[in-house]
């Protein structure tokens, strides 16, 4: 080796190397990204001997990849996520930021050694929110929309997530303190904050996703209270009955409803994005239930609207999910550079209007629509999704025994 070559080694180990005391010691931490108004959105967050983080959300566990080091920072990355976290070892932890390039973001972050998520004031009276709320998010302004809070609590810890038409909001946890309620979560995607105080039987205070959104909210006990059918949103355009489509998949491989593939078989088409929890959770129960059964005559096929900006990457977002969960079936780039719900109509005029990402859309084997789930309701809702799963096979079975 002559010494020009090894004075380019020497020069790029010297901005590539990262020394034992830059690094970030194994243990928990309480993470925290921070909204517009300075409110912290904290998060457990855990990092293990091998460099792996986890980030933990009461029962959730969010894997996230091993630190990546360059010389004067880290990232933090997600394995299906395109968000990410850039920072740097600080006197009492981590101090940095949480980036989403699509989308422009780039969110404050903190984090420091520790385990409760939120700090308990001395307070020997907590109020007991179990139970169930109609929560009205945006009241009185064109975007209000409704919504179901549940909550369980023990002592002053709080567990629970928030019902909406096209989704839950995931694991949340936090506490209440004297007449106030806090809850957080943050996935490796998306961070939130519920925070409100009670007078006379009425919760209002303010919701916040990161630092670009930032709601008010009033919520009132309601045992009674139901969101309407997920089966009853979304409906089919006018002159339609059959669902059309036809896009490319991830190897540039045009893939349409007339493909021979998809004759006299049950088709079940996912409206998505890479970039979405809750339709991570509803591909989770997908892959899952391939895996758990073998309909010969059952189909999927996910049609992905990608905020990414390029086709490039959006393609990239697709493959990692793939490989995430070892997924067989088609994932389709129906839209890229934005996921507008109106452009994303335009894509599928079968449809009236895109409500959410997700949606499934069944089709039996005379390729017509039979029926249309809007939404999707997680493993953080426990018992509708123990009834979405039973009705989902149900629906299966009954188009695979038709003729």
């Amino acid at each position: 080796m002559n010494k020009f070559n090894y004075l380019i080694i020497v020069i790029l180990f010297s901005f590539s190397a990262c020394s034992e005391d830059d690094k970030v010691s194994s243990g928990a931490y309480i993470g925290n990204l921070y909204t517009s108004d300075s409110q912290e959105i904290p998060f457990n967050l855990y990092v293990l001997n091998d460099g792996s983080v986890e980030i933990y959300n009461h029962k959730e566990i969010v894997d996230m990849k091993k630190i990546v080091y360059t010389k004067d920072s880290f990232l933090i990355k997600s394995p299906v996520f395109e968000g990410y976290i850039k920072a740097k070892k600080s006197s009492v932890g981590m101090e940095g930021y949480f980036f989403n390039n699509s989308l422009d973001r780039k969110i404050k972050f903190k984090a420091y050694p520790g385990h409760e998520r939120f700090k308990l004031k001395n307070s020997s009276i907590n109020y007991n929110f179990s139970g169930k709320w109609k929560v009205v998010f945006n009241p009185g302004e064109l975007g209000e929309y409704n919504a179901i809070g549940m909550f369980d609590q023990e002592g002053y810890k709080i567990s629970g997530t928030f019902r909406t038409t096209t989704g839950d909001y995931g694991f949340m946890e936090g506490i209440s303190e004297e007449n106030s309620i806090k809850l957080s979560t943050f996935n490796g995607a998306h961070s939130y904050l519920f925070k409100g105080q009670l007078e006379e039987n009425t919760i209002s205070g303010f919701f916040y996703r990161g630092n670009y959104n930032k709601i008010p909210f009033i919520a009132n006990r309601n045992q009674n209270f139901r969101l309407p059918s997920p089966n009853s949103l979304t409906v089919i355009n006018n002159h339609y009955n059959k669902f059309d489509f036809s896009f490319e998949d991830n190897k540039g491989r045009v893939v349409a409803d007339t493909d021979q593939r998809f004759n006299n078989k049950v088709l079940v088409v996912q409206i998505m994005g890479t970039w979405c929890p809750n339709c991570l959770d509803e591909t989770t129960f997908i892959s899952e239930f391939i895996n758990e059964n073998n309909y010969k005559d059952l189909e999927f096929v996910s049609l992905a609207f990608e905020y990414a900006k390029t086709k490039e990457k959006a393609i990239y977002n697709i493959n990692k999910l793939k490989d995430r969960f070892n997924i067989k079936y088609p994932i389709l780039l129906a839209q890229f550079g934005t996921s507008n719900k109106v452009e994303a109509q335009k894509k599928i005029p079968a449809l009236k209007q895109v409500i959410s990402y997700p949606t499934l859309i069944f089709i039996d084997k005379k390729k017509n629509i039979r029926s249309i789930h809007t939404g999707f309701n997680g493993p953080a809702t426990g018992e509708k999704y123990e009834n979405f799963k039973k009705e989902f096979e149900e629906l299966a079975i009954k188009l695979l025994n038709e003729n």
